[in-house]
């Protein structure tokens, strides 16, 4: 074993390892005895396709390049594509957001051409109809959403109800009578407040007037599910966390259904999601979260719970059901990320597809270890990742420099994972620490709660928090600690950097760095997303001001590397020019990097080979 300053280590993982073996799959569901999924195809510019095992057992497209199963609705997307009874894939393309139908890979389209205006996500096949939210887009910026249904062979387009911002989880009754929705407004995220609709269906399939059976702007329910003709099940944080809830459409208290310390839910930054599925007349699938997932039946009758042991599983994504075959979306701190399927009789898993072709080497990835940490104002939790190389050690009495991991959002969550990136580093002798900061999601509405008026503030006081309390435990070396996050996760980057001195350097992946242009300048379902994180305008315009990482450059003063995709309509490239701008003019080390194709997530392999190759330089240079 060779001894080496920690961040000089070899390591056999290289950037291009990232993205070559790499293919992320998101969605699946079983079409007759076949399992289809979608995957990302970074060697394929990014593309999404919708493939499925062949006979030889490699993977098979459905959609082939260079078709692209995305949509651009909340540009977020979710529920691209749709199958139909006899194993039609019906789809949006994201180069001109119309849907199609592919047939024995022949593509028909379903939807009029519009020059990318209007949108369709969380497509469902209902007998000969395709059910979504359509996002229609004017030429006077006007934005208006509502729930259509297509039909799959005369191409009708008919609208059955809108009357708000924003729309999602169209469920038609079993007896095709009634329609259930989630809908809510601006200044409202999905995860503050919704409402739960119900409407009779005419004989036109059009909606009629609605009632509200729950939500609010304090209450965010999710996922209804119809139980019967005249009951619906959903999912609500009125407790404290998201439970699920049976509500009956002739009135009376909703009734708890396995009431829990713990989210079965979760926040909807993608058209689709869901946490629970039905295995029986009584009974069903559930992941619920506290920190990590876990999967269990819940017997609506009882309310008891029955946990299924998926070993070091710690998320968890529900994705279909056959039978006693459920397809899942896993991924482990010791375990890659893919699609597989239990076997709810035998409880065995089966590998369908994987995200990586090739896994590192055991012995070169790191060990998570959660923590929580006992912060000066609140205790912070947070997943460690500390240095591992078989061929390499530290000098006695040194200590490693840390990365924190600052994720984006800011309402989203981390649970331990094998990720390449962060063995990519670790290996290198770095260690990661990823930060659940208060307003993550995974911990209840509270936790949640406590970034509300406080971006910039509550953010930056807990990965502080963490990174210090690893150097107070004797694990990382106080004096070179570095930063790194995107989209809100690289405000909180900037943040950290311009209100504090615990980082030698930052690396902020298409990050806000002010916020009165970004909420004039961001897309229609974060512009209003400010009001809650800092305060509505005109009112809170000071706060915009004096919490802007672009405002509070004087109190930077170490070197930032900013990277940019310039396609980007949710953090545009001009947030990372200003900041770009006022480094030069205060004469602080930094780089600027602009991907040309690129949009808010980097998607090609040349830009991923590059992204973390030129971040590592950066750490190498200034760590």
């Amino acid at each position: 074993m060779t001894v080496a300053p920690y961040g000089s280590w070899t390591s056999p993982i290289a950037a291009a390892d990232l993205a070559a073996s790499g293919h992320p799959v998101s969605g699946a569901r079983f079409v007759g005895s076949d399992v289809w999924w979608a995957e990302g195809r970074p060697t394929e510019r990014g593309r999404t396709a919708i493939r499925r095992t062949g006979v030889d057992g490699e993977p098979v497209d459905i959609l082939a390049a260079p078709f692209d199963a995305r949509t651009r609705v909340h540009e977020y997307g979710g529920g691209a594509w749709a199958v139909t009874e006899d194993a039609r894939l019906v789809y949006a393309e994201y180069s001109d957001q119309r849907l199609y139908v592919v047939e024995d890979g022949h593509r028909t389209a379903l939807t009029p051409e519009t020059n990318s205006q209007v949108r369709y996500g969380d497509l469902a096949v209902r007998d000969d109809e395709v059910w979504c939210v359509r996002e229609s887009h004017d030429d006077d910026g006007t934005i208006v959403r509502d729930i259509v249904a297509i039909g799959l062979d005369d191409a009708f387009v008919r609208s059955v109800v809108s009357g708000s911002d924003f729309l999602a989880y169209p469920r038609v009754s079993p007896d095709g009578t009634r329609l259930a929705w989630i809908a809510w407004n601006h200044p409202q995220m999905p995860w503050d407040g919704t409402e739960l609709r119900v409407a009779s269906l005419g004989a036109d399939g059009v909606a009629g007037e609605w009632i509200v059976l729950a939500g609010g702007t304090d209450e965010s329910v999710l996922q209804p599910e119809w139980t019967g003709p005249g009951q619906v099940l959903a999912t609500s944080d009125r407790s404290g966390w998201w439970n699920l809830y049976t509500f009956d459409l002739d009135g009376g208290e909703p009734q708890s259904v396995g009431a829990v310390a713990a989210d079965i839910g979760a926040p909807l930054w993608q058209l689709g999601a869901g946490w629970y599925l039905q295995s029986g007349d009584a009974t069903w699938l559930t992941v619920r979260t506290r920190g990590t997932d876990t999967l269990a039946r819940l017997d609506t009758d009882t309310g008891e719970f029955d946990d299924i042991d998926l070993g070091d599983h710690t998320s968890i994504g529900l994705l279909d059901i056959d039978g006693p075959r459920v397809l899942l979306r896993t991924a482990g701190a010791q375990t890659p990320g893919g699609i597989r399927i239990l076997d709810l009789g035998s409880g065995e898993l089966t590998d369908v597809r994987l995200s990586l072709d090739e896994v590192p080497p055991e012995q070169y990835l790191p060990v998570a270890q959660q923590i929580t940490f006992d912060g000066p104002k609140r205790e912070v939790h947070a997943v460690v990742y500390p240095p591992r190389n078989p061929d390499h050690t530290g000098p006695d009495g040194a200590l490693p420099p840390y990365i924190a991991f600052v994720h984006g959002g800011p309402t989203a969550h981390v649970a331990p994972r094998l990720d390449p990136v962060y063995a990519f580093f670790t290996s290198r002798g770095y260690g990661v620490v990823d930060v659940n900061y208060g307003g993550s999601s995974g911990y209840g509405r509270e936790y949640r709660n406590r970034l509300r008026g406080q971006w910039g503030i509550v953010d930056v006081e807990d990965t502080v928090a963490a990174v210090e309390g690893l150097a107070d435990l004797g694990l990382a070396d106080r004096a070179r600690l570095a930063i790194e996050g995107g989209s809100a996760g690289g405000w909180t980057v900037l943040a950290a950097l311009t209100s504090s001195d615990v980082f030698a350097c930052g690396a902020s992946y298409y990050g806000v760095a002010e916020l009165e242009k970004f909420v004039a300048e961001t897309h229609d379902f974060e512009s209003r997303y400010i009001d809650g994180l800092i305060g509505p305008l005109p009112e809170a315009a000071e706060l915009y001001r004096s919490r802007a990482p672009l405002n509070n450059v004087d109190g930077l003063s170490c070197p930032v590397l900013l990277l940019q995709g310039l396609d980007d309509p949710i953090v545009p490239p001009a947030q990372a020019e200003r900041f770009r701008d006022a480094l030069v003019a205060k004469g602080i080390p930094h780089r600027y990097i602009a991907y040309k194709g690129e949009s808010h997530g980097f998607r090609k392999v040349e830009t991923i080979i590059d992204a973390r190759e030129s971040e590592l330089a950066f750490y190498r240079e200034y760590l």
